[in-house]
């Protein structure tokens, strides 16, 4: 944000002033004796070597710690200052109350004066509130191309129908008709004489082709609708897609003719056909673009010949700025298309035509109510540099935000919803001037004015001294503790003329030896001192008489700046206590290199910037206290323990020389981990005659101590007789395992035999004839002379 004249910040970006908050109006003295802002200090007093004019241009933070007295500082703000606030209306129950549309209110408040200052946004909370029996105007435009023949017929008692069922919403309602078909030149329509009268194939008596008419002016009287309706003839085109569009464009900005009240306004459309949009014209020879105005004659369309028909962008302005919702009542087949239209269109909504129309009052309270539940929030064209954002708070404290903050669904009559609008500056508008932009809810006529002020000078720059003294002989305005330079003088005190003085000169002045860039390349020469560049971060400075130092160049560790443990200065880290190193990462605490035995390192490395430096390279860890390589604590020390409290080992020879590290104690239970204060390690080891031996190891003060159970565990000898017995018994009861395993075999056996006989048997097949060979025993002889007596 700019504070000062225009001339002072020449040489900084613009954005740059987004980072400024405080305006220091007098200039703090560097003297140890006083540390006032005095308000006639010159700016040599308050600036260090190579800083310019715009460093006094800070946040009040900053300036405090340069020891700039509060008080002495100037930091406008921001404020919020409500014109009109009427409240909502509220009707009083079982109280009939005929109101005027202007006398009703739905949104609150309806006028605010915004003073914005560039970073600080401003806020505040807009009301909306759904008002009872308010007024409705609908229009219903239809499509007459021959293919709604049937509809028609059921359109013709749509006036009295709807006023009826509309008299539960609202006791002030209004309805207006209107007809489309397309525009009166080829391709669209056939220009033959005869099609011209009727457009219409067979014994069918169509009327002439149109683009618009405007039947009947928005009225309360629904049988006029219904008479006027019923007059209406089907006409005809070429073409599927109709020309809706002009009609729509029309209706929208043709008050006066169609009757538009500031009321909610409601546009049904309804067609069983596409749309032609911007472009289309061009197969009619059409080229101008639509001019989005009222061309109607005897309620008649007049230019559809010579205009094209309107873009979906251009509809969707118009109907915004009429704040006209629209239903779009198309046949099922038309359905995709025009929810596609939906979504580019705020508060419109899409119904389902039946074949013949027969549910076109259901679709219209459907959508209406679908329409009315929801309030969308949009706001005009913002000036540049100006943002703004949303948030709801809707019906069961619903909250919403981003896109979403911007509206409210599921509102019902008597609803009231609250918007917190926030409004921001970025910069400040190169007029200077107030702008105002409005706050509407979308398809409703009420609206919110903002009229916006912006902070872009400190009130210290009207008191300016012209041709002061502190300007070098009068060279310069003294405002706001520094000089404005007259044309063609130059300089921190206007001290330097543009024409007198040689630029080489100058610039000689800026080098720190012929060798470097002028000001080091950080900076601009201003008569002969370097002013050194500011950066878009307001924490990084270029400062030293040739901007060679900066405090933001020097090392980083943990990508931090001197490690997060110093401050920078002339690109060299100045460290905390307790740190050092080239950037402060390597400090000189101890604390973190502690062991939990209390050693540094566990006495086997040294403590480096707070690192533990394992001097035995076999040990690693945070502590040294990791050995991978190592056998353990308890293999370690089982040979010198044993020897120790059993006189038994390896070691049990040499055990007074090697095993005199430790102290021991033989104790008949061990003690716990739980009941010490200090590491200790449970042992557990067997020697040579398999018997345990157990004890502990600790490190206590830097003593080591053993505690060793005084008895060991060794395993009984065997029992023989349960042994024998069991050995003799197992060889028993495998014999008769093996002698009943044998047996079942060979029963097995005989009957799978047994079975093979009886079953040969019963095969076997028996010859009853005589043996050949057989020859009788017995031989009978006849006598030839027995006669049988």
């Amino acid at each position: 944000m700019r504070f000062f004249a225009s001339n002072l910040y020449s040489h900084l970006s613009p954005s740059l002033f987004l980072f400024f908050t405080g305006c220091c109006v007098s200039l703090c003295s560097t003297k140890q004796t006083d540390h006032r802002c005095l308000k006639h200090e010159r700016v040599s007093n308050f600036l260090t070597v190579g800083e310019s004019k715009s460093a006094r241009c800070d946040d009040l933070e900053s300036l405090k710690k340069r020891s700039c007295d509060p008080t002495k500082v100037e930091n406008p703000r921001g404020l919020i200052q409500i014109n009109k606030n009427k409240p909502v209306t509220i009707r009083k129950k079982d109280v009939p109350e005929k109101l005027d549309p202007e006398q009703i209110t739905q949104i609150q408040p309806q006028k605010l004066t915004l003073t914005l200052r560039s970073g600080e946004p401003q806020t505040f909370d807009l009301k909306f509130k759904r008002a009872e029996d308010y007024p409705i105007d609908l229009y219903y435009l239809m499509d007459l191309s021959f293919s709604m023949k049937d509809d028609l017929e059921n359109v013709k008692n749509l006036g009295t129908d709807l006023m009826r069922e509309m008299q539960v919403i609202t006791s002030d309602f209004r309805i207006g008709f209107g007809s489309f078909v397309e525009k009166t030149v080829m391709p669209y329509i056939s220009t033959t004489p005869a099609r011209l009268i009727n457009p219409c194939t067979g014994n069918q008596n169509c009327t002439s082709p149109f683009s618009y008419k405007n039947v009947l002016k928005l009225t309360n009287k629904g049988d006029e609708f219904n008479r006027l309706v019923s007059r209406q003839q089907i006409s005809g085109n070429l073409d599927s897609p109709e020309g809706g569009f002009d009609a729509i464009m029309q209706v929208a900005v043709c008050e006066e003719q169609i009757g538009w009240r500031n009321v909610t306004r409601l546009l049904v459309f309804s067609t069983d056909a596409g749309f032609h949009f911007a472009g289309d014209g061009k197969l009619g020879g059409i080229v101008l673009p639509n001019d989005g105005k009222c061309h109607l004659e005897n309620n008649m369309y007049t230019m559809s010949h010579y205009y094209d028909y309107p873009s979906i962008a251009h509809l969707v302005q118009k109907l915004s700025d009429h704040n006209i919702q629209t239903i779009f009542a198309v046949t099922e087949e038309f359905q995709p298309v025009y929810k596609e239209l939906k979504n580019l269109i705020p508060k419109s909504a899409v119904g389902t035509l039946s074949s013949n129309s027969s549910n076109v009052i259901k679709l219209i309270i459907d959508a209406y109510n679908s329409l009315s539940s929801e309030v969308i929030l949009e706001n005009g064209r913002l000036p540049e540099g100006v943002s703004i954002t949303y948030k709801s708070i809707c019906k069961n404290g619903v909250v919403g935000t981003g896109e979403n903050g911007r509206k409210c669904s599921n509102i019902s009559i008597g609803d009231e919803v609250s918007f917190q609008i926030s409004i921001e500056s970025k910069e400040c508008p190169s007029h200077g001037k107030p702008e105002v932009i409005t706050i509407k809810p979308l398809g409703f006529n009420e609206e919110v004015e903002v009229v916006l002020n912006f902070i872009c000078d400190c009130q210290c720059a009207s008191d300016g001294e012209p041709n002061s003294e502190k300007c070098h002989e009068g060279n310069g305005t003294f405002e706001c503790g520094a000089c404005k330079c007259n044309d063609g003088r130059i300089g921190r005190l206007c001290e330097c003329s543009k024409d007198e003085v040689r630029t080489e000169d100058l610039d000689a002045n800026c080098r720190k030896d012929n060798g470097t860039d002028i000001c080091s390349n950080n900076g601009d020469c201003v008569c002969g001192t370097c002013e050194c560049k500011k950066r878009e971060n307001p924490a990084e400075i270029y400062s030293g008489k040739y901007c060679e130092c900066d405090n933001f160049n020097c090392d980083r560790s943990n990508n931090k700046l001197c490690g997060g443990h110093g401050r920078c200065e002339c690109r060299k880290c100045i460290c905390d206590a307790n740190y050092t190193g080239s950037a402060c990462d390597c400090s000189l605490e101890t604390s973190t290199c502690l062991a939990k035995n209390g050693q540094i390192c566990n006495g086997r490395g040294t403590c480096e910037c707070g690192v533990c430096k394992c001097t035995n390279p076999k040990f690693q860890g945070p502590t040294c206290e990791i050995c991978p390589t190592c056998p353990g604590v308890c293999a370690e020390h089982k040979d010198c323990v044993q020897c120790r409290a059993f006189q038994a080992g390896e070691k049990k020879d040499t055990c007074q020389q090697d095993c005199s590290y430790f102290q021991l104690i033989k104790v008949a239970k061990l003690p716990q981990p739980t009941d010490q204060s200090f590491p200790l390690t449970h042992c557990k080891e067997r020697d040579a005659n398999d018997c345990w031996f157990y004890y502990t190891y600790a490190i206590r003060n830097d003593n080591k101590e053993v505690y060793v159970v005084e008895t060991l565990e060794c395993p009984p000898g065997p029992d023989i007789i349960p042994i024998v017995a069991g050995v003799v018994a197992g060889i028993v009861l495998i014999g008769l395992a093996l002698l009943l395993i044998w047996k079942l075999l060979m029963i097995i056996h005989d009957r799978r035999e047994f079975a093979k006989f009886e079953k040969e048997k019963m095969n076997a097949k028996w010859d009853t004839g005589e043996n050949p060979i057989y020859k009788s025993a017995v031989t009978t002889v006849v006598n030839p002379k027995y006669e049988g007596k």
